[in-house]
């Protein structure tokens, strides 16, 4: 690493290595040359007077790229794609003549940015399935563990530990099929020229049966099925905005798990990983911060900001074309691509390690179990010849007093007593706490856990499980 200019920290700190290889200059400029080659080819098959000597030449140098050679003359013409064009030919003396021919900038640059977008789409989708895995496991292990459900971060209901885990789990589903969609819908530009309208290529060819063939030929040699139809230059910027906004959807499921870890490890009924040797504070020793949480959360928080940079590039082209999407391109797609690759590794690492503290969840639970089961209470009381209008109202009065008793006094919760002193519930301290059976108040909640497992989860990993076969994910720092 360079260590004298400035590196992003989504490249040199968090992103994984073979996302970092997508967006590398190798992995862009290679795909230039492929789609060179791939034109080549195509003119070739069409009947242009192009040599398999040259097109050996080109196949033979497409890694062969002198850098060097490129900056040099970058400067002076103050055009990528002609320096590269340039550099190209040093290498392919016989080629240099064919070498983009009929071609605009944007037949490289555009055609290389969907493809390097759909293999990061691929990488992406890899690590969404390792998280629904892992968390499949989870809400599985601890389907029947009750535990105290929050509604505006109040203790509401009991619910399960594997049951809140469902709703991360359908979070990313409800991602994940965004995500198909969007896969499914790439398309290359093609090569359509400087307005979209093919005019070189009919001046080339003289035969528009011979030109409305150069998309579908090229799109085959580079793994795509699909073009689009008709495009000014480019193609449409919308396709940034899909891409961007997808992500951003991952990023904000992936956010919303970090903020429920974060407030159960406040709880100390949840933890993430901490190593053996890892610091939690450079003051305070004793501390077990939740930072690949909080890590998560605020590169998340990135990737949503960026996705507004496609929307306001899409909305302000100019008619057939205009440049000012490049250097927002150039940035907002990479990072949003390197910074969700970055939260997904976090997110496998944490959902592989939850630590649960089952007695911390217990006694949490307990202290607020007769609130929750008030309900249960006043039907035992009702089905004893209760008045409910009456009890209810006694129910809410006593449990406010018991509350005081424990935020105002630091006393232990006595609703019970309250209840069972009572007459007109009819019951005795005996029933009332037989009600207080946890299990019996996390209503299907295990059975939900397996019937959306069975029916939404599992048919997805059978579906892609091959693809988290032997994937290993490491949090670099």
């Amino acid at each position: 690493m360079e260590n004298d200019i400035y590196i992003t920290p989504l490249s040199g700190r968090y992103a994984s290595k073979e996302m970092n290889y997508i967006w590398s200059n190798d992995s862009k400029y290679s795909t230039w040359r492929k789609l060179w080659v791939a034109l080549a080819e195509t003119e070739k098959e069409l009947g242009i007077d192009i040599t398999e000597e040259q097109i050996k030449e080109m196949k033979e140098n497409i890694n062969n790229i002198d850098y060097d050679i490129v900056s040099k003359r970058e400067k002076e013409c103050r055009h990528d794609v002609m320096a590269h064009v340039y550099e190209f030919g040093t290498k392919c003396p016989k080629a240099k003549p064919i070498i983009h021919l009929g071609a605009t900038s944007c037949y490289v640059t555009d055609n290389t940015d969907v493809i390097l977008m759909s293999e990061a789409l691929k990488l992406i989708k890899q690590k969404l399935i390792l998280v629904i895995s892992n968390l499949k496991k989870f809400a599985m292990d601890y389907k029947d563990v009750a535990c105290l459900g929050y509604t505006h971060f109040q203790p509401a209901q009991l619910t399960t530990v594997g049951k809140r885990a469902t709703l991360w789990i359908q979070d990313l589903l409800e991602d994940l099929e965004e995500l198909e969609f969007v896969e499914s819908h790439m398309k290359l530009l093609g090569c359509k020229g400087t307005t979209g309208t093919q005019e070189s290529f009919m001046k080339l060819f003289k035969d528009e049966s011979k030109v409305k063939q150069i998309d579908e030929k090229i799109a085959e040699k580079m793994g795509f099925k699909q073009v689009y139809n008709v495009s000014g230059q480019t193609y449409t910027r919308k396709l940034d905005t899909r891409v961007l906004h997808i992500l951003s959807q991952i990023a904000q499921s992936c956010s919303k798990f970090a903020n429920d870890m974060r407030l159960l490890q406040h709880e100390k009924e949840l933890e993430e990983p901490f190593e053996k040797g890892q610091i939690g504070s450079s003051a305070m020793a004793y501390k077990r911060n939740p930072m690949r949480s909080e890590r998560i959360n605020s590169l998340s928080r990135h990737v949503i900001a960026l996705s507004m940079d496609p929307s306001i590039t899409a909305a302000t082209q100019w008619l057939e074309r205009t440049l000012d999407d490049s250097a927002n391109k150039r940035i907002c797609v990479p990072e949003s691509f390197l910074a969700v690759d970055a939260i997904l590794i976090l997110y496998a690492n944490i959902s592989q390690n939850i630590v649960v503290y089952e007695n911390v969840i217990k006694k949490n639970m307990m202290q607020e179990l007769s609130f929750m089961a008030t309900e249960e209470i006043l039907m035992n009381a009702v089905l004893k010849g209760g008045d409910r209008q009456e009890l209810h109202e006694k129910i809410r009065v006593y449990s406010m007093e018991a509350g005081k008793q424990v935020k105002e006094f630091g006393k232990p919760n006595d609703l019970v007593d309250r209840i069972a002193k009572d007459e007109t519930f009819g019951l005795t301290k005996e029933e009332i706490i037989k009600a207080l059976n946890p299990n019996n108040l996390c209503g299907r909640a295990p059975a939900q856990v397996v019937d959306f497992i069975e029916k939404r989860v599992n048919p997805i990993l059978d579906k892609y499980g091959n693809l988290i076969k032997d994937l290993d994910v490491e949090v670099n720092v």
